[in-house]
Parts: C-alpha cells; sequence; structure tokens
C-alpha cells in the first residue's frame, strides 16, 4: 500500500508540474517555477532572450526582477566562479575553488581572452595551484599565452610504456614549479608565429616505495632528488575559436610548438621536443546546435634525455585534461600519441542543460627509439550545466571507464578542450 501511495504521490507531482507550465510558457506567474530551481531546464527568459544559466535559476529562487540578456555580452568582465567539493581518480575527495574571468571586447570579431585560476587541497595531501591565461591584444595582433603553476604533489606512478600495470608501482612525492610564457605576432589571417620560455622545475622529490615497483620506471630512468629543465619556444598557432571555454562549430585550432632545453640557460640535460595539437569542431545533424568535436595531442623526444617528470603522461596538457578514463599520470613515456571525439549536445531548449558522449585514443613509448606500445581507450559520458550564459561557460561532469577496470569522475569549468 505504501508503494502505491508513493508511485501516486509522484504521478501526481509530474502532472502538477507539467500542468503549470503548460498554462504559463514563460513560468513567471507561477509561484512553483519561480521558486524552484528544479524546473529551470523548462524555463524562458520572458521578453529578452531564451538562454538561460545557473545565475538566472538563483534569481528566480530569490526573486529577484533584475533583466540578464545577451546584449550585456561584450562589454563587461564576466566571472565565473565555482568552489565546492570534487573527486578524482589522481586526488581523491578535494576541496577547490575554480575561477575565470572572460575580459570585455568591444569589437564582434575579436577573441575572446580569458584568465583561470585553479586552487585546490585533496584528500591524498596534494596542494595545486594554476593561473593560466590566453590573451588577445590589438584587434587579434598579438597573442600571449600564460601558465604559472606551484604543486605539492604526491601521486601514484606506473612506470613508462602503454604495456604497465597497476600492481607495480612507485609513490612519488615530489614540489613543482612551472613557468610557462609566449608570445606571438599575427603573420596572416589566424596564423601567428612567436617565441616562448618555459620553466619547469622540480625539488624534494622522493620515492618511498622498496617492493613491487614498475619494472622500467624511476629508478631504471635515472633518480634524481631535483630537476630543472629550461627551454627556448618556437609557436606556430592557427586559431579560428572566438571562446576558448566553449568553442563554436566550424572552427579549428593548431598549435605547434618546437622546444629547445638548453644547459646554459640552467638546464640539468639537454633534449629536443615536439608537440602537435590540433583540434576541430563540426556541426553535426542538420537545424541543430550539436557539434562533433575532434583532438590529436602528440609529443615527441627529437633529441636528448627529459628529466622523468617532464616525460608526456597521461593528462599532461595545459589543462590536465586528455584521457578521461585513466587517472592523471596513469600512462608516461618518450613519446605520446593522443586522439579524442566528442559528441555535444542540447538536452533543454534553454540551453541550461546539455550532454556530451566521447571515447579516446592513446599510446606510448617506452624509451627512446622504442616503438609506440599497445593502444589504450578511453570512455564515457558527462552533462553540462551553463554556468555562465555570457561566457558561454558551462561546468562539465564527467564519468569516463579505460582499460583494465579503469574508471572516475572527471570536472571541469568550461569544455574539456
Amino acid at each position: 500500500m505504501k508503494l502505491h501511495l508513493q508511485k501516486i504521490s509522484i504521478l501526481l507531482f509530474v502532472i502538477l508540474s507539467f500542468k503549470g507550465y503548460a498554462q504559463d510558457s514563460t513560468l513567471v506567474k507561477s509561484p512553483l517555477h519561480k521558486k524552484n530551481i528544479f524546473t529551470l531546464g523548462l524555463y524562458k527568459q520572458p521578453g529578452i532572450d531564451s538562454m538561460v544559466d545557473f545565475v538566472d535559476g538563483i534569481y528566480r529562487v530569490l526573486n529577484i526582477t533584475k533583466p540578464r540578456g545577451m546584449d550585456q555580452k561584450l562589454n563587461k568582465y564576466h566571472l565565473a566562479f565555482v568552489p565546492g567539493v570534487e573527486y578524482s581518480l589522481a586526488t581523491g575527495f578535494a576541496t577547490s575553488i575554480n575561477a575565470d574571468i572572460i575580459l570585455p571586447y568591444k569589437n564582434p570579431k575579436d577573441n575572446q581572452s580569458i584568465i583561470f585560476s585553479e586552487l585546490k587541497y585533496t584528500q591524498n595531501k596534494q596542494i595545486i595551484s594554476q593561473l593560466a591565461s590566453n590573451l588577445w591584444l590589438n584587434n587579434n595582433q598579438y597573442n600571449i599565452t600564460t601558465n604559472w603553476s606551484y604543486l605539492k604533489y604526491p601521486q601514484i606512478d606506473f612506470g613508462l610504456g602503454s604495456n604497465s600495470t597497476l600492481n607495480l608501482l612507485d609513490s612519488i612525492d615530489y614540489s613543482y614549479l612551472k613557468l610557462h610564457q609566449s608570445f606571438l605576432k599575427r603573420i596572416a589571417p589566424n596564423l601567428y608565429f612567436g617565441p616562448g620560455l618555459n620553466i619547469d622545475y622540480y625539488w624534494n622529490i622522493v620515492d618511498t616505495t622498496k617492493k613491487n615497483k614498475p619494472v622500467v620506471g624511476f629508478n631504471e630512468y635515472g633518480f634524481t632528488k631535483h630537476s630543472n629543465s629550461v627551454g627556448l619556444l618556437l609557436n606556430l598557432l592557427y586559431d579560428t575559436r572566438k571562446s576558448l571555454v566553449n568553442p563554436v562549430a566550424n572552427s579549428s585550432f593548431l598549435n605547434i610548438i618546437y622546444r629547445d632545453n638548453l644547459t646554459f640557460l640552467g638546464t640539468d640535460a639537454p633534449s629536443q621536443t615536439l608537440l602537435f595539437d590540433y583540434r576541430m569542431y563540426l556541426p553535426f545533424l542538420k537545424g541543430s546546435k550539436n557539434i562533433l568535436a575532434f583532438w590529436s595531442y602528440n609529443i615527441f623526444t627529437l633529441a636528448g634525455k627529459q628529466a622523468y617528470l617532464d616525460l608526456p603522461a597521461t593528462a599532461s596538457d595545459t589543462y590536465g585534461n586528455f584521457g578521461r578514463g585513466y587517472i592523471q599520470g596513469r600512462f608516461r613515456g618518450d613519446k605520446l600519441m593522443y586522439a579524442e571525439s566528442e559528441y555535444r549536445f542540447g538536452i533543454t531548449e534553454n540551453g541550461f542543460l546539455g550532454g556530451v558522449v566521447f571515447a579516446n585514443m592513446q599510446s606510448l613509448s617506452e624509451r627512446q627509439g622504442k616503438p609506440i606500445q599497445s593502444l589504450l581507450p578511453g570512455y564515457g559520458a558527462g552533462i553540462r550545466i551553463k554556468l555562465n550564459k555570457h561566457s558561454n561557460t558551462n561546468i562539465a561532469i564527467d564519468y569516463g571507464m579505460g582499460q583494465g577496470g579503469s574508471k572516475g569522475i572527471f570536472m571541469n569549468l568550461g569544455e574539456v578542450f
């Protein structure tokens, strides 16, 4: 009897909710829809536009009538701020503060400049802080990129190559300072070239593991208590994206970076690397705003021997995003090849909720001169919640799975790529 009453109660609630929605499509006069944030997916802001974000939901709950039209988009700073508790495979539970600022611009043809920051403390006693920016100056004549980070980062390392196993590992602890800076000048429409300087300094490196260590890991490669890599860069960039946090259809991105770590600048051991990063966004299904996105991220050691912790690894890109389905740093090697595709689609008409499905593949070589090893698939799905409609910033929450039972929840402020 109790079960039947529960079913009847749920049915009545659903009928009344949709009845209220049908009687007033703008949802302005109904107290239920005005103050119930859980119906935000059906809500349309009356008289201005149909786009709705999390702030509109707060306005509804607090009964604030101030309009938030899309005409505010160009001439103001737009802040997306997310404090909270999260969980990832690499960190366990963590408290974090993530924020990005979209800078104002007057010309609609200008690219969006963004400043991103993160501060996180984790269950594994990790401290993660990052300040990253992508600035466009003088009507897109110049592009300045910044990535500064400090990490106190105990982590598990599984050794080199694609064939490493979960039962053989090193428990490594270290402090890390990253100072990456590039300055590019436009040389043709959407094409940029310029120099950069990358500094990667690790200190207080400790390996506490005494047994069940990787077959080819930190000790075999060459354990050091600190490492310093200072590299000069040459950057070639092609970018038609107007927004970094949520690229639109028919845009693309290509970044080729040559890095030369030089001893006279302070590098412990000289080496040269090449990074190839390509992204493409295509409209999919005629008449919809859905997007089919592709990403290829590849790093090759051309000469010399990089410091162990500088070697390319899972989620070693700027924002730590590639390789959903696996723990950060799960695979590491001398060369890394990665490809991903993602289908992005709307769920609610007002843009508040969306979804994605994705699949990726990565492979690495064990050491210099060794071939690329087995392919490592990852796949999953996720939800998108519109945090700020003016900057088009989403909160991304994904569930990914990988080989050998690997799985986890992955969170991001803005699209993954």
